[in-house]
């Protein structure tokens, strides 16, 4: 039976295509309180977009331990081999807004919400292993210089060339980003990654370092830049609509999931800094050791109410899993839940997307939207029933010491990984790479900044900068001097 038409507050709604007015020809009436509740909600039912990662697309399903890991982290969802538990994930654009096309070449975001046993769990990564900078003090001038310009509001590769120039730790993500893997045939043709250094902590107190890889098995799949382009201009909602109609036909994709785990002391002691994001940790030093699968099988009921209010934070942890010294990640724990209050009020985890599957308990009361409140007591200690702390959660110690100051940021080699990523390319790869960087790169105003960039190419790889130099007109003699 079809259910009848009503308002918000439940009333009987006659006629829901003709306001009430004074005759056939006007004027409306003001007493029309559902013309006038219609348009006042229609007025609010935008709500903030996401300063970054404001365009994705979203997924439901189910991840699989195929092997038991509670020697290396008491976490409930990593303990048990077969366990299941459902997840939520959400691809995205790192730059570009709500309805920009998402082709474009551009770091792709990878965050996924586990509902495990112990609450939430949210792995906060991106489709590359390595970011541009590694302390948070910088993260918001790296983001604005990926928006639009604020005297002529256009993107403009002037200005992230510009902070690129100068900030030579961002040299590896850039020959990333710049390479085939900038531009993704889909989001089922992407790896992913938890990009940061985090801890697992066992039930006997024992602690190691790990890394988090999420292997596609449709394969990794990119587009050139023409076709990229191509696509943009065709549909500008197409990695967004594929992967929709891809679950919607029941091809449900799959990510292995591996780790890297690192001996505690080793990690300290390890020839690069493991907490420095803009690194990578050898396979050959720690191999990748799968642990798991996820499979993505349920599209969303709403896209409003499973994507755009899902909300995603590295500090959603559980216990057996804790943060790293990494400095950006540092930062992140605060920004992204900060980030959900301001775009979605103070009870954004009442939201179902985001609630844990358990339910919370604790002394947060009232605000914006509160809903499912009792009359229990809001504060302790006290004498009455009510939730208690939990001994499981506590984490790992560790010593912390030094003097306060500020610091430079990890260690002063900027150049050798984006050197080793550029020998792992084929011949045809690193002439894609060139043309890539060429046309973006050689079209700023700046000589200075196609200099200083340049430099940098050739620092981490002679014939890398070499090609580079000669592809947009530069002297190399400029390029080897400092």
């Amino acid at each position: 039976m079809t259910d009848k038409l009503t308002t918000d507050e439940g009333q009987p709604w006659a006629d829901n295509n003709h306001s009430l007015t004074a005759g056939n020809r006007g004027p409306v009436l003001l007493q029309d309180y559902q013309l006038i509740e219609k348009l006042a909600h229609f007025n609010r039912e935008r709500i903030p977009e996401r300063v970054v990662h404001a365009k994705g697309a979203g997924a439901k399903g189910v991840f699989t331990l195929t092997r038991d890991m509670s020697d290396y982290t008491k976490a409930d969802l990593f303990n048990g081999e077969g366990k299941q538990t459902p997840l939520t994930i959400r691809f995205s654009e790192v730059a570009g807004e709500l309805g920009y096309p998402d082709t474009i070449r551009d770091v792709r975001g990878f965050a996924m919400k586990f509902y495990t046993n112990e609450g939430n769990y949210d792995i906060v990564g991106n489709n590359t292993p390595i970011f541009f900078v590694n302390d948070p003090l910088k993260f918001p001038d790296f983001i604005h210089s990926q928006k639009r310009d604020p005297a002529t509001h256009l993107r403009s590769e002037d200005m992230q060339w510009d902070f690129w120039a100068h900030s030579p730790e961002s040299l590896h993500q850039v020959t990333y980003l710049m390479g085939d893997r900038g531009n993704p045939a889909s989001y089922v043709n992407m790896n992913g990654y938890g990009s940061h250094t985090f801890k697992w902590v066992n039930a006997k107190g024992e602690a190691f370092w790990v890394k988090y890889h999420f292997i596609s098995e449709q394969g990794v799949k990119n587009m050139t830049e023409e076709q990229a382009q191509k696509v943009a201009s065709e549909n500008t909602d197409y990695l967004i609509q594929d992967l929709y109609d891809r679950i919607k036909n029941g091809e449900f994709p799959k990510w292995k999931v591996c780790v890297q785990l690192i001996p505690y002391e080793e990690g300290l002691n390890y020839k690069y800094d493991i907490f420095d994001v803009t690194k990578t940790v050898s396979h050959k030093d720690y191999p990748l050791q799968e642990i798991g699968e996820f499979v993505l099988n349920e599209n969303p009921a709403n896209y409003f109410d499973d994507v755009e209010e899902a909300s995603f934070s590295p500090a959603n942890l559980v216990p057996g899993i804790e943060p790293s010294l990494d400095k950006l990640l540092q930062g992140r724990l605060f920004a992204y839940k900060d980030a959900a209050r301001y775009r979605l009020g103070a009870n954004y985890e009442h939201l179902p997307v985001n609630s844990p599957k358990n339910g919370a308990h604790n002394y947060a009361r009232d605000g914006f939207m509160a809903q499912g409140q009792d009359g229990s007591v809001n504060y302790e200690p006290t004498e009455k029933d009510s939730p208690r702390e939990d001994p499981h959660a506590h984490i790992h110690a560790y010593d912390v010491s030094g003097q306060v100051g500020n610091y430079k940021t990890y260690d002063a080699d900027p150049y050798s990984q984006a050197g080793a990523l550029y020998n792992i390319f084929s011949e045809e790869e690193k002439m894609r790479l060139v043309d890539t960087i060429a046309s973006r790169l050689g079209s700023i105003e700046s000589h200075e900044n196609k200099v200083l960039e340049t430099r940098m190419f050739y620092k981490a790889d002679h014939d890398y900068g070499t090609r580079v130099a000669n592809a947009i007109g530069l002297d190399m003699d400029e390029i080897t001097k400092e």
